[in-house]
């Protein structure tokens, strides 16, 4: 038997009938397969004209055998016989010969198999039609980055950058690492003017980060808290550029009336860096509120006033000490020794995962206060703002749990 015998499936014989002489019956033929279409000789066996057999459509071995055949005992139809079963058309099929018979091979599905999975554009389900929507905000930040078309405010706040960058960085350790549980969130102004007053701790000042993101997360237009900051931080090369561009401004009263006067929601820490840098053993004890600067602009503002307090910032770094001659020597309000620093080096500088809670608590209206700048109504401002904040303190304390566990 030779490989020609093969091909056609049967032994030619004399009186032109095909016949089984031992081909192997072979594998069942799946349903997806390559079509290799054979042309029909002229005549059928025992003369029997073209076209009174029909094509084995599901490639029956027993039935290509019976069906092919020169009915003369010559060898098979040529290439040139077979006139263009060898051209593929428009479609990359293979043209099909006048009667050709059909054998299906295991393989890759036809072109009307694929086109049946794929779209009317012919892309496969598996394409994405757009990019998702992570990845399409990224690549209009780049974007707007390298032709410059972002905005940046007089106070050099720049919105875009605080989005897309800074705030996912921070949720790492919002969600993550401190756990962060917002309440109140309902007391946060929608619109126009206001000014949150909260403690200060953490030796570090994570707490402004992290109360400004929360302001951010929680309110349903998604507002910017822009915190009033100490000189020092402005001071430092790379942190201040970054606090101007996440709309941190410095802590004095004409900025502070400038942004409250555009309609912003303005944050501020009255303690400063007596509280930030309190002793463990003070935690969760407010340092004095300053001269009352806060509460004069607010009430030369005529906006009201949310106090904010915050429980899980005192214990990520606990200050045992203060080395104050090397804190003269770089220029620091404080050297703070904790348990893990300087004692372990770079590790000692990453805070313990406290978890946090930051509560909002009913806005202190200012109508009742004259405009004037009486010192006397802003010291008895900032007395009812600093209560209200110590008493959150004290109701959110003993409700908690634990230190890690909230």
């Amino acid at each position: 038997m030779t490989d020609r015998d093969h091909v056609n499936g049967a032994r030619l014989s004399g009186n032109g009938r095909g016949r089984r002489d031992g081909v192997a019956e072979g594998p069942p033929i799946p349903e997806q397969a390559t079509v290799l279409r054979l042309p029909r000789p002229d005549r059928g066996p025992a003369g029997e004209p073209d076209g009174a057999r029909e094509p084995d459509e599901a490639g029956d071995p027993e039935s290509h055998g019976a069906s092919r055949g020169t009915g003369t005992g010559a060898e098979p139809a040529t290439a040139a016989q077979r006139g263009e079963s060898g051209e593929h058309s428009r479609s990359g099929e293979p043209r099909r010969s006048q009667g050709a018979s059909i054998v299906r091979f295991p393989g890759a599905a036809t072109t009307e198999e694929r086109w049946a999975h794929s779209g009317q554009d012919g892309r496969t389900d598996a394409v994405p039609e757009v990019l998702p929507e992570s990845l399409a905000e990224a690549v209009a930040f780049l974007a707007n980055r390298l032709t410059g078309e972002y905005t940046v405010d007089e106070f050099g706040f720049d919105a875009d950058l605080t989005e897309q960058v800074i705030a996912p960085a921070l949720r790492v350790l919002y969600d993550k690492w401190f756990r962060v549980d917002v309440r109140g969130a309902e007391h946060l102004p929608e619109r126009g003017g206001a000014l949150l007053v909260a403690n200060h701790s953490g030796t570090l000042p994570l707490d402004a980060a992290m109360t400004a993101l929360a302001v951010h997360d929680n309110h349903p237009g998604d507002r910017f808290l822009r915190i009033l900051g100490a000189d020092l931080v402005f001071q430092i090369p790379v942190l201040g550029s970054l606090a101007r561009k996440t709309g941190q401004t410095l802590a004095c009263s004409s900025d502070a009336e400038r942004l409250l006067g555009r309609g912003e929601f303005v944050g501020v820490f009255p303690e400063g860096f007596k509280g930030v840098g309190k002793h463990f053993s003070a935690r969760y004890k407010l340092q004095r509120f300053g001269r009352g600067g806060f509460a004069s602009a607010a009430i030369r503002a005529g906006v009201p006033i949310v106090p904010c307090a915050i429980v899980g910032a005192e214990e990520i770094y606990p200050k045992l000490g203060d080395i104050k001659p090397l804190a003269r020597l770089l220029g620091l309000p404080y050297f703070p020794v904790t348990p893990f620093f300087p004692l372990l080096g770079p590790l000692g500088a990453i805070p313990l995962p406290t978890k946090w809670t930051i509560e909002f608590g009913e806005p202190i209206e200012v109508d009742g206060c004259a405009s004037d700048g009486d010192p006397m109504e802003a010291f008895t401002l900032t007395d009812q703002v600093r209560e209200a904040i110590q008493q959150m303190l004290y109701t959110r304390l003993e409700r908690r749990r634990g230190v890690f566990g909230g």
